[in-house]
């Protein structure tokens, strides 16, 4: 009796983790049918890396195989997606999933989009993507882009999860830079998440070469972006998806905490870090148009969403979506559009 409800509990745990992930998981671009073909057969969220992992190389054997280079591509990307997908639950191999998610979407990149350029810096990586009507110019800056926008990830989010809002600003003209920082994505692995995240954005706006850029951030990476929009000179418009404008750290959920604290190194560390993440400060401070989106049904204790910011920032708009929820992975056509129309009218003046 007691295996059986052991059994029953872990099954219960799959259920719930794999509906909760599920537009988090398809937003980021997996196929949704083969996203129920492969967790229908789990039987506890332990065995969701290693299944992600699994189907991840399955598509790199079918990238070898393809008949052309757009299909190989097509099949790397879908590899990058299911290795970073695999990271999303608790997970050993966590740090290979994340290295073999970064090595398929720069093979992929390779074939697709041969202007991509891989740029790196202290506690930065990622690759800088070149709009298709504009020449990559010198070094693969970007010379033809109107702009360019840097795309900063969260707490255990990477570079592979937002290919959908890269395209977007792509199809707007604007040069894109999908990042990971510092405890993120493939540096996870070598380093900490850091709140002076304005560092390291000045870091890659030197990398780059542009004299100014956009920002948007997404979940932590919202408090990251509007932090850097308050102490960096050069983001000249900004956005947040789903950022916190404040951390409680004892009213937040244990999965949560849990979380920080290997993303930070150590529960005093974690500490330390969900007690700097308060905007009150630094949003009166954000000059730079922003626009904050938010969905209604993203509600997690010890968060306060972004309104604040909004309301604080002296060109701040809020989008409140009503039925979106954490990441509005079931609200893109309410959100994506207006975002990615706000960065490329903010940057070409238009």
């Amino acid at each position: 009796m007691t295996d059986g409800k052991s059994t029953m509990s872990a099954s219960d745990a799959m259920a719930g983790f794999v509906a909760e992930q599920w537009t988090r998981v398809t937003g980021v671009g997996v196929d949704p049918h083969e996203y129920r073909r492969v967790t229908d057969g789990l039987a506890s969220v332990a065995e969701w890396g290693p299944a992600f992992l699994r189907t991840g190389r399955e598509h790199l054997e079918r990238a070898e195989d393809a008949g052309s280079p757009l299909s190989a591509g097509t099949h790397l990307l879908a590899a990058a997606r299911w290795f970073h997908s695999a990271t999303l639950a608790p997970y050993a191999e966590a740090a290979r999933a994340a290295a073999a998610a970064d090595d398929a979407l720069g093979r992929a990149l390779a074939l697709l989009e041969p202007g991509a350029r891989r740029v790196s810096g202290e506690g930065f990586t990622g690759w800088l993507r070149i709009p298709p009507a504009g020449p990559a110019g010198p070094a693969g800056r970007g010379g033809g882009a109107v702009g360019t926008v840097i795309v900063v990830p969260g707490l255990d989010s990477a570079k592979e999860e937002f290919l959908d809002l890269a395209s977007a600003l792509l199809a707007r003209g604007l040069a894109v830079f999908a990042m990971d920082g510092p405890g993120q994505g493939v540096l996870a692995a070598s380093s900490v998440l850091v709140p002076e995240y304005e560092e390291v954005v000045g870091r890659v706006v030197d990398a780059l070469g542009v004299p100014r850029v956009g920002l948007v951030g997404l979940s932590l990476g919202g408090y990251f972006a509007a932090r850097a929009a308050a102490l960096e000179p050069r983001v000249a418009a900004a956005a947040t998806v789903s950022g916190p404008f404040r951390l409680d750290w004892d009213e937040l959920p244990p999965p949560l905490q849990d979380m920080v604290v290997r993303r930070t190194g150590g529960v005093d560390a974690a500490r330390e870090f969900a007690r700097h993440v308060d905007l009150a400060g630094l949003a009166p401070r954000i000059t730079a148009p922003l626009l904050v989106v938010d969905g209604g049904q993203d509600v997690i204790p010890g968060v306060t969403n972004g309104e604040p910011l909004a309301r604080s920032a002296p060109r701040g708009t809020h989008l409140s979506v009503p039925h979106g929820d954490h990441l509005l992975g079931n609200a893109r056509p309410d959100w994506l559009p207006r975002l990615a129309d706000h960065l490329a009218h903010t940057l070409t003046g238009a």
